[in-house]
């Protein structure tokens, strides 16, 4: 079973970064989907896809694979490029348009 440990990006529709403080563990599909026949629902025997950890630090997340011997790969989040703005800059003199 290969888990990743990833931490959560942003989503688009809220403006803070509460939710991107935490790596999470999420355990890969291992099986196919089905689809039912009666009501179109998608379903899985794939119990291990449906859990989500969540630790303070990816070392933790590395720790709890280490425990339970599962195979772990782990995606670095993209640092954000913070570039400083100030509204006075807007009114400099030498400003370029």
């Amino acid at each position: 079973m290969l888990a990743r440990i990833t931490k959560p990006a942003k989503t688009a529709m809220q403006s803070g970064r509460a939710n991107t403080r935490d790596w999470t563990l999420e355990f890969a599909p291992a099986g196919r989907t089905e689809l039912d026949p009666l009501m179109g629902w998608t379903s899985s025997g794939d119990t291990p896809q449906q859990v989500r950890l969540t630790f303070a630090t990816k070392e933790e997340a590395m720790a709890y694979c280490k425990r339970h011997r599962l195979d772990y790969e782990i995606h670095e989040p993209k640092e954000r490029a913070v570039r400083p703005k100030s509204y006075a800059s807007n009114f400099r003199w030498d400003r370029v348009s």
